[in-house]
């Protein structure tokens, strides 16, 4: 909102500022009377010319408010700039500035010495918060259920016991899903006490997801999700809100994670994997505390208070001060005769009257030496580490202990201290009420950082950024079940809407909301730090695979059900019969770690149909795949209009089409979030459909080709000349001999771009420091792939796509170029198919070489929600500049900016100007000392999936000529430039957004068709009418992120309301946007939701907070909802 006014004002003041310069100059001019005796018509023609520029100016002017009524509110500006104060802490340029040396620090190894007066806290007391805390992995080294067999439920078992024994005893738990499988299985006797622990301050719920994410892969749709399932839960079984975020173990924090949890009402939120160089130097700056900010907030509303950990890890040794061997002392589950002991050599010693005062001070300068980094006279002490607290013993060993330190302390004015157990909204209450404001304010004096933690590095050049890939499968297959939840979330919703309304609910199998639930779970249990990350042991990974699975097939039936309903012309018609389903679904997978095999749809004399859903809330003109038994096929539409399709054959191999199989590719405009009916007929009409033609290279290679008589394919030996295909906006390139990318072209440009793609291998290092699961440490920089055979190279051309696949020993790359108006015709789809079994120690990296020059700058996302800029930095080892890549990367320069947009997170760099490479995949002999214990030998046969788009800068779209137009006149005032590849820079705040075009080819990518065929070959099927469930175009940087059905009081039953998440994506709009052949409209923000959806009225709309924990003010009595940019949404709705 405030945008508008700010960027006005700021364009008029420049505007101002110029013209009046310029009169200045032009009454320098004519005024001067050493200018008139050089006589001649000099000044005269200077007069004129500045006179133009006056004019020039003038038109800028003009042209400046007619794009500002034009846009009329922040559409466009917002990417080009809002007026922000700049972050006092900067996480890109403070990288920029330290030198990394890792120096020795004594007993702090990675930090310093600290000293202190002890008369400094006479004045102010130090107050101490020491909280207990039992560091849960929903599986890693076991699975989920045999730690909470194990371990989990005698720890919650302990603790019920434990914590009444005295109520100065506190405790904090943060993962949901080990606490919601506790809770089914203990008396109403015990939850009662659950309630009353928690209700009086001494058991907290921290953060309240299902989990801890991972922040580096996952994506924001479930990170959300998972946020929600937890706080559902919470607020359902025990009535109680989360205050306080605890993230101990992630490996790097995203700047998403904030966010979140500032739109979920949180008011302060805890970190502790961070590297080493960084902690130091807030150390030693007292920056520890911050209020963290996004880069793109143009005010605070972002703002949320975070404690970084100071020390090496969120065990006890590293807790309690700088010196691990006095602090190990102090974990008293390491008392003589017990499992673990303490590797310096000195033991704890039980705490009696005799030696209380000793170790009482000991432990107290310990927190005075910790207290010296942090700004306030409140100290935070973690106690615990991985599943501590599973015996009663150690309850005792702990406690007893420490409660005799803190009577000691306590009973002692002259010490200046109090200390106690404590919560982690204890500690952040005591700090917040000692510097004098209410939570959720910035205290005075405490610093604002904007950015975030990757890439994080524990000791030495030990980077952790191999799990950015680690076990791709997986990784890919969360995506996968991530795309079918929001479709089944959705479809669900809408279906339960219409059934009630038409009074068929009660034939509708409202169970599915259990299947939807339990997906849910999977999905949000996957999340987990060390589950997307890949770095579990490998019975684990299977566990987590077998689920993933178990809640995809689950999916598929929700959607197939909803589906059949919607589509029905006769509602009174329908039948729900579990045994016999009424559509197919799309593909199936046999097993967790099998990649998918399509449906065949089977050709007879009766037609078959097929329905067709499109997950996005845009209209698509799409190229929908089906696979038949028989060149003889003719598409229609529901109508019974013919559709134009292309025929192709099906590839079981590099040469061997499969018998009996083909691929009709059928061009079809797709309903918003609808369902579109397709029939197929058999037909022996030679042109019902377009053949494509395919040639072979073979390159030496002596191999049988197998081909259909229906389709044409000319074999090769060999080609050593390039080849190129292209379609009305692009054209592509490759090299004869490689099969590989070359170049690309756009519409409308002479030159040709340079994009070259490549495969490179890293090995790993010789010393005892190997790559692993977590670690990349590669020996050196990658060496080019070099396979024993040459590829053999196959090309397919025809009306709708062409693509050119090229077969080597361990990957299979598919470049594709669709032939069709609009967003899908914009980018090229590759794929990659990667095999590196028979690998050992090698990392398989795909590399793209441009003539962009980006100099050192490249830009990743974070969690798909925003871009970070990312700097490559030359005093950083090579595994240093790799960063997460959950959905997309990009270069720029001045001209251009190459993105790759990917449907499986990965791990980028851009090692060299005008590069981009991704690690496909790993396979490593061993492991990397983290605790796993295994490296990564479980590699399975994995598709990455990518789209390669190109786009013009700058010259493109009115507003940002304007602005170059107007840097050209500061330019000719003597402001500096900025370089071409940087990030556009606002107060210091460094910010990137993808355009519009680029936004929406992410979602074609990330949420594919399904297609899926009428089950029943034989009967003639009752009436199908395609299903339009929106009333209205979206704008285009409107995405609904989900709309799932709330539980009712039974978990396994729908209630009447649903919560619909909307998020307003920023985009940069100096990116060339004309010819996209998608009808793209944005509406400033405002969204008229009341009849959005098409035969549904929404009887009641509530904003709340992100998770629906809290309403946001009244119920509005408009329908019409407005959001800024980048915010995400969250509505309770009732729809009927």
């Amino acid at each position: 909102m405030k945008l508008k006014k700010q960027v006005t004002v700021c364009g008029a003041a420049i505007f101002c500022v110029a013209v009046f310069s310029l009169y200045l100059m032009l009454d320098r001019v004519q005024h001067d009377p050493a200018r008139h005796q050089s006589g001649g018509n000099f000044p005269r023609s200077q007069i004129s010319v500045l006179q133009n520029r006056i004019e020039q100016l003038e038109q800028l002017l003009e042209e400046n408010h007619e794009i500002i009524s034009h846009i009329k509110d922040s559409d466009c500006q917002f990417a080009l700039g809002g007026k922000g104060q700049s972050p006092d802490l900067q996480m890109l340029a403070l990288y920029s500035l330290l030198p990394f040396d890792n120096q020795d620090g004594g007993v702090w190894k990675q930090g310093f010495d600290i000293t202190y007066e002890p008369s400094e806290w006479d004045a102010e007391p130090l107050q101490v918060f020491v909280v207990p805390h039992s560091h849960n992995d929903p599986g890693w080294i076991k699975t989920f259920d045999k730690y909470y067999y194990d371990q989990t439920q005698h720890i919650l078992n302990s603790m019920v016991l434990k914590m009444q024994e005295d109520p100065r005893r506190r405790f904090i738990w943060s993962e949901i899903s080990f606490f919601s499988k506790w809770w089914d299985n203990i008396s109403a006797q015990k939850r009662a006490a659950v309630r009353r622990l928690v209700g009086n301050g001494q058991l907290e719920m921290v953060t309240g997801g299902w989990v801890m994410p991972d922040e580096a892969n996952s994506h924001y749709f479930a990170m959300i999700d998972q946020l929600i399932e937890g706080h559902q839960w919470l607020e359902k079984n025990i009535g109680v809100t989360p205050r306080s975020g605890w993230a101990v173990d992630p490996f790097g924090h995203s700047s998403t994670m904030p966010y979140l949890l500032k739109r979920s009402n949180l008011t302060g939120m805890l970190i502790q994997r961070v590297h080493y160089a960084i902690k130091k130097h807030f150390a030693a700056t007292q920056n520890l505390e911050f209020m963290w900010r996004q880069t793109w907030d143009p005010d605070s509303s972002t703002d949320i208070f975070c404690h970084m950990m100071p020390f090496y890890s969120y065990d006890v040794p590293h807790t309690c001060g700088p010196d691990p061997k006095i602090c190990c002392q102090f974990d008293f589950k390491r008392l003589p005769g017990g499992r673990i002991n303490c590797p310096w050599k000195v033991p704890p010693r039980a705490i009696t009257d005799a030696n209380v005062a000793e170790r009482a001070q000991l432990l107290l300068d310990q927190y005075r030496k910790k207290s010296k980094l942090y700004r306030s006279r409140v100290l935070l002490v973690p106690l615990g580490d991985d599943f501590r607290y599973d015996k009663p013993q150690e309850w005792d060993a702990q406690f007893l202990n420490y409660q005799r330190i803190f009577d000691f302390l306590n009973s002692r004015p002259s010490l200046h201290v109090q200390a106690q157990f404590g919560t982690l909204s204890d500690y952040f209450d005591a700090l917040y009420k000692k510097v004098g404001i209410v939570p959720g304010m910035k205290p005075p004096g405490f610093p604002v950082l904007s950015g975030d933690f990757f890439s994080y590095a524990d000791r030495e050049d030990h980077y952790w950024t191999g799990y950015y890939t680690s076990r791709p499968f997986y990784k890919s297959l969360d995506r996968v079940l991530e795309a079918h939840l929001r479709g089944a979330e959705i479809l669900y919703s809408l279906v339960l809407a219409h059934a009630r309304r038409a009074g068929t609910d009660s034939r509708y199998p409202l169970s599915d909301y259990a299947l939807l639930s339990n997906a849910r779970r999977n999905l949000g249990l996957f999340q987990h730090h060390d589950a997307i990350t890949g770095t579990a042991k490998e019975a684990v990974v299977v566990d987590y695979g077998v689920r993933l699975l178990h809640s995809l097939t689950n999916l598929k039936r929700v959607i197939i059900n909803a589906a059949h309903y919607l589509v029905l012309g006769d509602k009174d018609a329908y039948h729900y019969d579990p045994a016999a389903p009424f559509l197919s679904t799309d593909d199936t997978r046999l097993n967790q770690d099998s990649l998918p095999e399509r449906t065949v749809v089977r050709l007879d004399a009766s037609p078959r149909f097929v329905v067709v859903f499109n997950p996005l809330e845009q209209e698509r003109l799409s190229v929908v795949p089906i696979l038949v038994n028989s060149p003889h096929v003719r598409v229609l539409s529901e109508e019974g209009q013919p559709l134009p399709a292309q025929l192709s054959a099906y590839w079981g191999s590099a040469t061997d089409a499969v018998p009996d199989l083909y691929q009709v590719s059928v061009l079809a405009r797709l309903p918003a979030l609808g369902l579109r009916v397709l029939q197929l007929h058999k037909t022996f009409d030679g042109h019902a459909t377009l053949k494509s033609s395919v040639r072979l290279y073979l390159h030496g290679r002596d191999l049988p080709v197998r081909k259909h008589e229906a389709l044409p394919v000319h074999v090769f030996p060999a080609t050593t000349d390039d080849f190129c295909l292209e379609n009305q906006q692009l054209r592509a390139c490759f090299s004869g001999p490689s099969g590989l990318l070359q170049s690309i072209r756009r519409a409308g440009e002479e030159r040709e771009q340079r994009v070259s793609s490549e495969f490179l291998v890293y090995g790993t290092r010789a010393s005892k420091d190997k790559s692993g699961a977590y670690l990349f440490l590669p020996d050196g920089e990658a060496k080019p792939y070099a396979p024993k055979d040459g590829p053999v190279v196959r090309v397919t051309e025809g009306p709708f796509f062409s693509e050119v696949a090229s077969y080597y020993q361990h990957v299979q790359t598919v470049v594709r170029l669709y032939n069709v108006a609009g967003v899908e015709g914009l980018s090229l789809d590759v794929s990659c198919l990667v095999d590196i079994r028979d690998h050992v120690n090698k990392e398989l990296a795909l590399r793209f070489s441009t003539d962009i020059e980006s100099d050192d700058t490249f830009f990743t996302d974070l969690n798909g929600f925003q871009i970070q800029p990312r700097r490559y930095l030359r005093k950083l080892p090579l595994q240093a500049n790799f960063y997460p890549m959950p959905a997309m990367a990009y270069i720029q320069d001045a001209q251009s900016r190459l993105t790759l947009h990917t449907a499986q997170a990965l791990g980028v760099s851009s090692l060299s100007s005008g590069q981009l490479e991704v690690i496909l995949d790993r396979r490593l002999m061993q492991d990397d000392n983290r605790g796993l214990g295994q490296g990564l030998k479980d590699n399975k046969r994995t598709c990455n999936r990518f789209r390669l788009l190109l786009e013009r800068r700058t010259t493109a779209s009115k507003s940002s000529s304007f602005f170059s137009k107007l840097t050209s006149v500061f330019k000719a005032l003597g402001f500096p430039g900025t370089r071409t590849g940087s990030p556009e820079v606002q107060d210091g705040r460094p910010i990137s957004f993808p355009s519009l075009l680029s936004h929406v080819t992410s979602m074609h990518l990330n949420a594919e068709v399904l297609v899926m065929p009428v089950a029943q070959e034989k009967l003639a099927p009752p009436v199908l009418r395609s299903f339009l469930p929106l009333s209205a175009t979206l704008p285009c940087d409107f995405h609904i992120l989900n709309l799932r059905t709330l539980q009712a009081e039974d978990d396994s039953q729908p209630s009447a309301e649903a919560a619909l998440i909307l998020h307003r994506k920023g985009f940069d709009c100096s990116l060339e946007a004309k010819n996209l052949g998608f009808n793209c409209t944005t509406s400033q923000g405002k969204l008229a939701l009341g009849s959005f959806f098409q035969g549904l009225e929404l009887s009641s709309l509530q904003p709340t907070s992100l998770t629906l924990m809290y309403p946001l003010g009244t119920a509005p009595n408009s329908t019409t909802v407005h959001l800024d940019p980048m915010e995400i949404a969250t509505f309770r709705v009732r729809l009927g």
